[in-house]
């Protein structure tokens, strides 16, 4: 029986590169406003189940349903700009920091942005660098960049791959910081991660993605502490060699 209050629902999804099936997913919901973790070795499909989420990829076969809308083809504009994601190697535009957090806005037409993109580069720490040409950034700064870029229309559904990987502990705790924020003005997020502490410390339920298919979702501290599937465990406890 689907929720009411699942915004994405994936019934017997099947992807495939060429003859490799990349995914297989029998079924999948993401609730209206939660946090939702994909854990899992990498190579596992964390990557392709969020183009999917982003409607840039069509299921070779199932059905992805969004807000009740079954996706059978490329959605509306309208539609796609409900969901934005941050990918682990982000693009930075050839321009300063400030024009890059507002390029969402004005290619929406959004007039009057001063005031946000102001609150943004303050708690993106990067107030000293708005001027300048985001490439020539650092790697963390980059991916605050990228975020902050995401952030800046106040996106309905947050998709995040690997949003920390290889920072220093303060990008770390201010990235968090910031996708709790999200949460808690009610923005629905899906965190793909092989950090299994990220996880833990911000989703609302888990799920861990192992060759494509999920062997197993539960709410967050029920899945650290008492997984029912052994390869949960073993991947929790760093037995899982891969």
């Amino acid at each position: 029986m689907a929720s009411s209050d699942a915004l994405f629902r994936l019934e017997s999804i099947e992807h495939r590169y060429g003859q490799r099936v990349v995914l297989n997913i029998e079924h999948l919901e993401v609730m209206r406003g939660e946090t939702l973790a994909i854990i899992g070795p990498s190579g596992c499909g964390k990557t392709t189940l969020l183009r999917l989420l982003q409607f840039l990829e069509r299921p070779s076969a199932g059905r992805l349903v969004f807000d009740g809308q079954q996706i059978d083809s490329a959605p509306p504009l309208a539609l796609r700009r409900r969901v934005t994601t941050v990918f682990q190697r982000p693009i930075v535009l050839n321009r300063s920091v400030r024009d890059n957090l507002a390029y969402g806005l004005v290619a929406r037409g959004v007039k009057a942005y001063g005031d946000r993109i102001a609150r943004l580069l303050g708690a993106l720490a990067l107030g000293p660098f708005a001027h300048a040409p985001a490439p020539t950034l650092s790697g963390g700064e980059i991916q605050r960049v990228a975020l902050g870029r995401a952030l800046a229309f106040d996106p309905e559904v947050l998709l995040l791959d690997e949003p920390t990987a290889n920072l220093d502990p303060r990008n770390v705790a201010l990235i968090e910081q910031l996708i709790r924020d999200q949460k808690a003005r009610g923005a629905t997020i899906v965190l793909a991660t092989h950090h299994v502490f990220q996880a833990r410390r911000l989703a609302d339920r888990t799920a861990f993605l192992l060759d494509g298919q999920i062997v197993e979702i539960a709410p967050t501290p029920r899945l650290f502490e008492t997984p029912t599937d052994p390869r949960t465990r073993a991947f929790l406890t760093g037995d899982m060699v891969y």
